[in-house]
């Protein structure tokens, strides 16, 4: 049978009161437990006494195999009855996928007005130079016409 360290909760509505117990795992969170080995009050201050646990018994159901949910293992770090090795995410504070999409289209937006605005800046510059080309450009073929029609 496959044991777990777990909470249970109990307390009423909005007041979480929670029970550190031995269970079967494939048992339901607040069903049938093998023993209740502590509690744990989180609506109680951070400097009072928030978890109680029985050191004895809990080192007794660790020897038999059984395995503490995270939470639980948190506590008996705390404890030092257990040892939590530290986590490593790299990916945690990554974007998800969809906000990545967001941000590629948003560069590529911003690269797209850049690349219309520096064109435009062209185009404008062309156009101020084009008017003593074209005038020029203009002259030239009616002096060549009147050339031609003389």
């Amino acid at each position: 049978m496959p044991l777990k360290m777990r909470l249970a909760r109990a307390g009423s509505k909005k007041r979480p009161y929670y029970h550190v117990v031995v269970a079967d795992a494939r048992s339901p969170r607040d069903g049938r437990f093998v023993e209740q080995l502590g509690s744990w009050n989180p609506m109680l201050p951070k400097d009072a006494e928030r978890v109680k646990l029985n050191e004895e018994r809990i080192k007794h159901w660790l020897g038999e195999g059984a395995q503490p949910t995270d939470r639980v293992m948190r506590f008996l770090d705390q404890a030092g009855i257990l040892n939590r090795p530290a986590r490593v995410n790299p990916l945690k504070g990554k974007p998800g996928k969809k906000a990545q999409e967001r941000e590629a289209e948003r560069v590529q937006r911003e690269e797209d007005a850049k690349a219309a605005a520096e064109q435009a800046a062209a185009d404008a510059e062309a156009a101020k130079n084009a008017p003593a080309e074209e005038a020029a450009a203009e002259e030239t073929p009616e002096a060549g016409s009147e050339e031609s029609a003389a």
